[in-house]
């Protein structure tokens, strides 16, 4: 069933010098323009629009409200505020912090919470990476143990957290695609620097210990490489010196009579 619309109350739709009076004293600096619309709302309550001709607010309108009570042949002001038209210049929609931080916003004095949903997580002492091991009698022994004394950490990595940080450190500065590993003599898994993680992860990624590399105290892949390699040996190892011109070495032993 249709809707009918207020029908436009007389008096309040004649009372376009009281709305404009109204806006210019909400207004303050910013103009007010010429009447542009009048729209009903409810019964006897109309809202005129008037435009607004300062130049950061490109297509918005001001809108007065003035209603009527019943019976009554006053009409009076309810609302006066800056409302955006069909083009206008407005905010972003507004995105949460915790949507809208990145990797590098944790600068020292900044906290992050972590949402107890988080899917990078998982709850408790669950084996961690060792969860899938041959012996699951002996873990639910240990989880027990654990479990009544109170240790382990609180939460661990889930299997989605680690396969979600894997992707981004293959697609990072210490994974394969890179020219840095192009132009490499060698890959991280031959190198004598290379330190594996330990865990599933450690399949894939280690940490480089060479203070000499630009991948040194961070993690890389396996088939990462940069020219920092162990297997880079100097073509030849030590120096053949010459024959001295003076010999000050050598002695001759001297015969007297």
């Amino acid at each position: 069933m249709a809707v009918r619309a207020p029908e436009i109350d007389r008096a309040c739709a004649e009372a376009t010098e009281l709305a404009h009076a109204a806006a210019v004293a909400q207004a303050g600096v910013i103009t007010v323009g010429e009447h542009v619309e009048v729209r009903p709302e409810d019964a006897r309550v109309v809202t005129h629009y008037f435009a607004c001709d300062h130049a950061g607010y490109p297509g918005w309108r001001w809108a007065v409200t003035v209603a009527r009570a019943a019976r009554a042949k006053v009409v009076t002001v309810s609302e006066v505020c800056l409302v955006p038209g069909d083009g206008s210049l407005v905010a972003p929609e507004w995105v949460p912090w915790s949507s809208r931080i990145e990797a590098g916003d944790i600068t020292p004095g900044v906290v992050m919470p972590t949402a107890d949903d988080d899917p990078r997580l998982e709850a408790g002492f669950t084996g961690g990476d060792t969860a899938r091991d041959a012996d699951p009698a002996e873990w639910q022994q240990l989880r027990s143990v654990v479990a009544e004394l109170g240790l382990g950490r609180e939460r661990v990595l889930s299997v989605h957290g680690r396969d979600e940080a894997a992707d981004r450190w293959v697609d990072g500065d210490g994974g394969p695609h890179n020219s840095m590993t192009k132009q490499a003599p060698g890959a991280c898994q031959e190198c004598a620097y290379f330190i594996r993680l330990s865990g599933s992860l450690g399949r894939q990624f280690g940490v480089c210990a060479n203070e000499f590399s630009p991948s040194d105290a961070q993690v890389v892949t396996v088939d990462h490489g940069c020219g920092a390699h162990s297997d880079v040996v100097e073509p030849q190892r030590g120096v053949d010196l010459p024959r001295p011109v003076w010999d000050t070495i050598s002695t001759e032993e001297l015969l007297f009579d």
